[in-house]
């Protein structure tokens, strides 16, 4: 016998719905069968499946700064020997 089911909306950028589908069909899992996966754990585990925390300052900043390169688009490179090369340039010596 089938359960009945009800529908959950979730309101999520288009960028963010983009990158989590196509990472979840990679898994071989829809959105709806993650979101399924993720709310039977709450129920299972009496609990949040995932561990959260509030990040250091030092993680902050690593977290900004991140976030500004790729609002730059820089610091990008295609090869790990570009990497490399481009650390050489700019490490302070």
């Amino acid at each position: 016998m089938l359960a009945h089911t009800s529908m959950i909306h979730v309101r999520v950028d288009d960028v963010t719905k983009a990158q989590a589908t196509e990472t979840l069909a990679a898994m071989g899992m829809s959105v709806s069968e993650a979101v399924r996966h993720f709310l039977h754990r709450v129920v299972v585990d009496q609990a949040f499946p995932l561990e959260l925390k509030v990040p250091n300052a030092e993680t902050r900043a690593a977290m900004a700064e991140s976030r500004a390169m790729m609002a730059a688009r820089r610091a990008r490179f295609s090869t790990a020997d570009e990497l490399f090369d481009d650390l050489e340039k700019t490490s302070i010596k």
